[in-house]
């Protein structure tokens, strides 16, 4: 499906969060079988400006093509003090070749004040709240004023992702939460950058694909879980955003 542009514009009235939930229990079962494209289409048409996306900067697969159906969209990052240099280059990168508003989000203590209030190395002593309050936290005050975000989640990257549905209702955020990749596979996700020339974070053809902080990501052998990588040596599969 070609995307043809929709302008953003502002909800001709606030939505309840019964009115947003209940939006998201229509139209999840009814977008199920629906291109990416015709998700981001329908999340734009409903939410206007109150829609944004988020990315980890692992490839700029839904940038493009959210940029292609909305221009001018915000994309979301949250610059946790950890990132690897070239993920930083990609969210560079996609700020200065797409057509989106890239808003930059840092928590509300620098690394070097969380390490002066929970002593150092957070993240390996207590991974959970070192996400909670590098990720976690941030995203929730990021997401103030939207109705509903789009993440770039993939059924096929872990079993604790099998059942995300492309729309669904954020319960801890009180949001709509949009995946239109949901349904993609790894063949999918590549034939689309090969196809539209998509800016891809160079880590992944490093033995990294799935990319978070410097600190807690390791590469992945050959035929290992793609996520495998994270938190490698602790009982951890997500973050706390995707819980």
């Amino acid at each position: 499906m070609t995307a043809v542009p929709v302008t953003l514009r502002r909800p001709a009235y606030d939505r309840s969060p019964d009115e947003l939930r209940e939006l998201a229990q229509i139209a999840g079962p009814e977008l199920e079988l629906a291109s990416a494209t015709e998700i981001v289409s329908w999340a734009v048409t409903t939410f206007g400006s109150r829609f944004c996306l988020t990315s980890s900067m692992a490839d700029a697969v839904l940038a493009h093509l959210a940029a292609q159906v909305a221009p001018g969209i915000d994309l979301v990052f949250l610059d946790t003090g950890y990132h690897f240099a070239e993920t930083i280059g990609t969210r560079d990168a996609v700020e200065a070749t797409l057509s989106l508003s890239v808003r930059t989000v840092t928590p509300v203590q620098s690394v070097a004040e969380q390490d002066a209030a929970y002593g150092p190395d957070l993240y390996a002593r207590d991974p959970d709240l070192c996400c909670a309050l590098r990720k976690v936290q941030p995203l929730a005050e990021a997401l103030t004023g939207y109705d509903a975000w789009a993440t770039g989640l993939r059924r096929a990257e872990t079993h604790n992702r099998v059942i995300a549905p492309v729309v669904g209702w954020d319960a801890a955020l009180g949001k709509v939460k949009v995946s239109p990749l949901a349904r993609w596979t790894v063949s999918d996700v590549e034939s689309y950058v090969q196809r539209h020339g998509v800016l891809v974070n160079p880590l992944v053809s490093d033995g990294y694909p799935s990319i978070g902080c410097r600190t807690c990501t390791r590469r992945v052998a050959p035929g290992d879980d793609t996520r495998s990588g994270r938190w490698a040596g602790h009982a951890k599969t997500e973050c706390g955003i995707h819980a």
